[in-house]
Order: structure tokens, then sequence, then C-alpha cells
């Protein structure tokens, strides 16, 4: 079995995957700073809460206005750490309302997608990206199901999987595949 992965095994390994960008790095402060930036901000808003208050004639316990404060600074840094990272900065206003870019894991099933329906017309790229992701995926159900894989009990892994899979797992003469073999082939897997 590989080690590669799923990009191994549909083509990605070839040197066409797009590098990704390194974020800067941030240097975060520590957190007694941010204690102590957080403990003046609450302590400024108190004051003036409480000068408000009193101008109009009003009066609320300070402890409870200060905990209400320190509520509101705790509500407010949990939705800075779940809000979605800001989008890219352009340096002139040219594809500003450009749409966002596609995710990672969707442009990968895409790429899948694109090499399974190129290797239905071409029988060497299906015996080499479908092929084997078939007979390792009918490995690991054997393994993990009866404990065998088709080298260690050969005998016993064509019984299991049944004489047309087999001989096409391990056929030397590597065809391509009708989409209604594949399932046939996928749900003699599912049984296992």
């Amino acid at each position: 079995m590989s080690d590669g992965g799923l990009d191994d095994l549909f083509g990605a390994a070839d040197g066409r995957v797009v590098a990704e960008e390194r974020e800067p790095v941030t240097r975060r402060r520590s957190v007694a700073v941010t204690l102590i930036g957080n403990a003046a901000v609450i302590g400024l808003a108190t004051v003036v809460v409480t000068a408000g208050l009193r101008s109009l004639g009003l009066t609320i316990s300070l402890l409870l206005l200060i905990a209400l404060l320190t509520g509101l600074r705790l509500l407010i840094h949990a939705v800075a750490v779940v809000a979605p990272p800001p989008g890219p900065r352009l340096r002139s206003g040219i594809g500003a309302d450009a749409p966002p870019t596609v995710d990672a894991l969707r442009a990968t099933v895409r790429r899948w997608e694109r090499n399974l329906d190129k290797a239905h017309s071409d029988p060497d790229l299906h015996a080499r990206n479908v092929l084997p992701v078939l007979a390792e995926l009918a490995d690991e159900r054997l393994r993990l199901r009866h404990g065998i894989t088709r080298a260690s009990d050969p005998r016993r892994a064509r019984e299991l999987l049944g004489d047309d899979l087999w001989a096409t797992l391990s056929g030397p003469g590597r065809r391509a595949l009708k989409a209604r073999d594949v399932e046939t082939y996928l749900d003699a897997m599912e049984r296992l």
C-alpha cells in the first residue's frame, strides 16, 4: 500500500499542484499585556458609564457594572476568535468585487473528478489511477474485516472478493471499467 494519500492516487503528485502561499507570521502580545490592556479598557468604560448614569440621576452597583463590562469584553473576544480571516488586501481597486476564491477541498475534488472522467476514455490512465485505488480499498476492507490481504492469503481473498473482482484487480491486462462494473465491484467490497 502506498503512503502518499489520495492526491498521489489521483495524479496530484505529478507537480501540477499549486504551492500554497505562506501566511505572514503575526506576533502575539503577551498575556500580561493583554490582561492589563483589557483591565484598562474595562476601567475606563466603568468610569464613563458611571459618570453618564450619575449625570442622569441613576445609579448602578459598581460590581454589577464591572461584571457586565467584563462579560461584554469576553463576548467581543469570543466573536473575534471565530471570525473568518480577512480577505486579501488589493493595492488597487481592480478586482475588489471579484468572487471569493475556491476552497482547497473543492478544488481537489474537482481535480479528482476530472481525472476520473479522463480515465473512462484512457485505459492507461485508468490502470494507473483507478485500479490501484480499488485494489487498496479491497485490501483495506479485507484487512479490517477478515485480517488478510490479497497478498497474504490469495485463496481466501479470491473467495471473498469473487472471481470477477479478483481478475480485475490482479489481471495483467487491465482494461478500463464501465461505471456499471465499478458499482458492482464497490458493492462487492462493501459486502466484505
